[in-house]
């Protein structure tokens, strides 16, 4: 990957809806060098997919909370059967696995506090292999979805 590749990404962080042309001339290349670089970005996994940012607020899932997960045992059981429950959960937008403890942190989204109340009740302590769930919930948001310092 050399600096244009890192430019191209650049732009397309700021912008994922830029035409082929705008792209072009934003990294000051011709259309058919862009082309072939941006496709052999998306075959490499570089670039993983294209969506659009949406206001969690403005579609009633602003109330946001941080889940801390401590495992019973991390071991090969119990880390795949975890992890596949936790992919199935929707309000679950961001699953992290960490070293340390607690071994995950979950990032929820929900309409409001009834709503993960349910979602503890309902899943959260369900999950399979886990010893402690402890959250917290979000004041505010400072930064969200950052674009990678490319």
């Amino acid at each position: 990957m050399d600096a244009i590749d890192r430019r191209i990404l650049a732009e397309l962080q700021r912008d994922g809806r830029l035409s082929l042309t705008e792209l072009a001339e934003r990294v000051q290349l011709s259309m058919s060098p862009t082309h072939r670089r941006l496709r052999a970005l998306e075959e490499s996994g570089a670039i993983t997919g294209y969506r659009a940012n949406i206001d969690a607020e403005q579609v009633g899932l602003g109330f946001g909370a941080l889940v801390f997960v401590t495992m019973e045992q991390a071991n090969r059981a119990t880390v795949p059967a975890f992890d596949a429950a936790v992919a199935e959960i929707p309000e679950v937008i961001q699953a992290l696995r960490l070293f340390g403890d607690p071994d995950y942190l979950l990032r929820v989204a929900v309409r409001d506090l009834q709503a993960y109340q349910r979602l503890w009740d309902e899943q959260l302590s369900a999950l399979p292999g886990v010893r402690r769930v402890e959250s917290t919930l979000v004041m505010k948001t400072i930064v969200d979805d950052r674009p990678l310092p490319i």
